[in-house]
């Protein structure tokens, strides 16, 4: 039997990364009042850091520490957050209930939500440029800025609301309708990009932070990727069953919107027992991928369960 915790992993590395989120926003010296209430609210509340915890495990499998992976860690937490702000907008999701507190917006307004989340973006990038050699830091940003970019997270939630406005969801008479046929495969291709392309980039800049300054070991990122694919669609699968079968207690979101409006998700499309047996099936591809790393593939596998598992 394996003496690894996952509860006693999580528990110190969010204590790192909340200490750390809270210093770097400290340390924004001229940042308005307001703006920096708006950020505080929104980044501080209390959050799974999921994103974190993936540089965190896949610095750690690549050589290197938890200290080494904080800047990392949390420069995409701020992009997840950024992301959240701006998702939960009037104009895209319109919800008002996030990590079980009022939305940016509703609690600030809309202006201050849009700015609030600018900046997080922003001091993403900051944080890394800060946090690492020259070297290091140019392939985190690049990563970074790939992944969340618009081939990535931002394209993934483009090609997720024209999809909306073509089974008439959205009624935006200037946003394109997607071409796309209402597949398992696109569904797939647009989660890959809107969730999936992020902790994707968790994992590669958990592997620079660790070997950034003398390159990064292809055998090691190539076993990570297919586990980050599998992991990001696993997670969302989970994250379409916890809409259905969760409660906004558990979540800390509003449940039941997607099927309230009518959005196309694994549940929806699947039905729930083979949404779960599709879960099943890349939560053991991830598996696989990582058989390889021994012992520094006890937390990510860990991590795979408590998401196939969750309940919040």
């Amino acid at each position: 039997m394996s003496a690894f915790s996952l509860s006693e992993y999580l528990r110190e590395r969010q204590a790192l990364v909340d200490d750390a989120l809270a210093a770097y926003l400290d340390q924004e010296a001229h940042c308005p009042p307001a703006l920096r209430e708006a950020m505080r609210f929104c980044l501080l509340a209390p959050g799974k850091r999921l994103r974190p915890m993936l540089v965190f495990m896949a610095c750690e499998a690549a050589g290197g520490t938890s200290e080494i992976g904080i800047p990392a860690a949390c420069a995409v937490e701020m992009i997840h957050t950024y992301s959240l702000i701006h998702d939960d907008l009037p104009a895209m999701d319109d919800d008002d209930l996030r990590r079980g507190l009022p939305t940016c917006h509703k609690k600030f307004g809309e202006a201050m939500a849009i700015l609030a989340g600018d900046a997080l973006l922003t001091l993403a990038f900051q944080v890394l440029a800060d946090g690492y050699a020259p070297r290091t830091a140019a392939a985190a940003c690049r990563e970074l800025a790939v992944r969340s970019g618009a081939s990535g997270m931002v394209g993934g939630q483009v090609q997720d609301l024209a999809w909306e406005r073509a089974a008439g969801l959205r009624n935006d008479p200037l946003f394109p309708r997607s071409e796309q046929p209402h597949t398992l495969e696109a569904l797939e291709h647009i989660h890959r990009l809107k969730t999936g392309a992020l902790f994707l980039a968790c994992l590669r800049l958990g592997v620079i932070a660790a070997q950034g300054e003398r390159g990064v070991d292809a055998g090691l990122r190539e076993r990570l990727d297919r586990y980050g694919r599998s992991f990001g669609l696993a997670f969302q699968i989970t994250d379409d069953l916890l809409d259905v079968e969760g409660t906004a207690e558990n979540t800390g979101k509003r449940v039941g919107k997607d099927a309230e409006r009518g959005k196309l998700t694994y549940p929806g499309f699947l039905g729930v027992e083979e949404s779960r047996r599709r879960a099943d099936q890349l939560t053991q591809d991830a598996f696989d991928a990582i058989g390889g790393l021994g012992a520094g593939g006890e937390p990510l596998a860990a991590l795979m369960r408590y998401v196939l598992e969750r309940n919040r």
